[in-house]
C-alpha cells in the first residue's frame, strides 16, 4: 500500500506532507495522543514515503539495500497536544544527506500543514547487512532523499520553529 502525498491548501515550502491517522486507542487516559505515538506516526509516514518510492523490506537483510539502516539519534519536541482522533499529516524533509548518514526532519501537524503538534529529527546510518558497519547510500536513494532537502537558512540556522524559541 502506498499513500499519496497530501495536496494542502497551504503547500509546505519544502519536503512532503504524508497523511497519518490518529485512532481513539492512540489517546492516553487524559484524552491526548500518547507521547510515544508521535515518533511512531513519523516512523510510519517515513516508511510509507519510501515504500511509495519503491523501497521496501521483506525480511531479507542482505537484499534490503538502503533499507538496512539503524537509527543513531531521535529527538522530539512536543509543541501542543493532539486531543482527538482523526486525520493529520507528517511533514517530512531531509536536513542533511551524508555519505552513510542521513538526518530526517519531521513535524506532526494538521492535515493541511498549518498547525504543528510536535517536531523533531532522526539520524539514520546505512549499514552493511553482513558487517553492520556504515556503508554508503545508493545513488538512487541519494537522488530521492536529495529531492526532500530543506533549503539552507540564510541566517545559518535550520529554520525550524524550535530555532525561534
Amino acid at each position: 500500500m502506498s499513500v499519496a502525498p497530501l495536496q494542502a491548501a497551504h503547500p509546505v515550502p519544502y519536503g512532503q506532507l504524508v497523511p497519518v491517522t490518529v485512532h481513539f486507542d492512540d489517546l492516553d487516559a487524559l484524552g491526548m495522543l500518547h507521547n510515544s505515538r508521535y515518533p511512531l506516526l513519523a516512523e510510519r509516514a517515513w516508511a510509507e514515503y519510501w515504500h511509495g518510492q519503491g523501497f521496501g523490506f521483506d525480511g531479507d537483510w542482505a537484499a534490503a539495500g538502503d533499507m538496512c539502516n539503524v537509527i543513531k539519534e531521535m529527538r522530539v519536541s512536543y509543541e501542543r497536544p493532539v486531543t482527538r482522533p482523526g486525520h493529520y499529516a507528517a511533514h517530512l524533509w531531509v536536513e542533511r544527506l551524508g555519505r552513510t548518514g542521513l538526518t530526517y526532519g519531521f513535524r506532526l501537524c494538521s492535515a493541511d500543514g498549518t498547525e504543528t503538534y510536535a517536531q523533531g529529527h532522526r539520524v539514520l546510518v546505512r549499514v552493511d547487512a553482513q558487517t553492520l558497519r556504515p556503508t554508503p547510500w545508493s545513488d538512487r536513494a541519494r537522488a530521492i532523499a536529495g529531492e526532500l532537502l530543506r533549503p539552507a537558512d540564510p541566517d545559518g540556522g535550520t529554520g525550524t520553529e524550535a530555532d525561534a524559541a
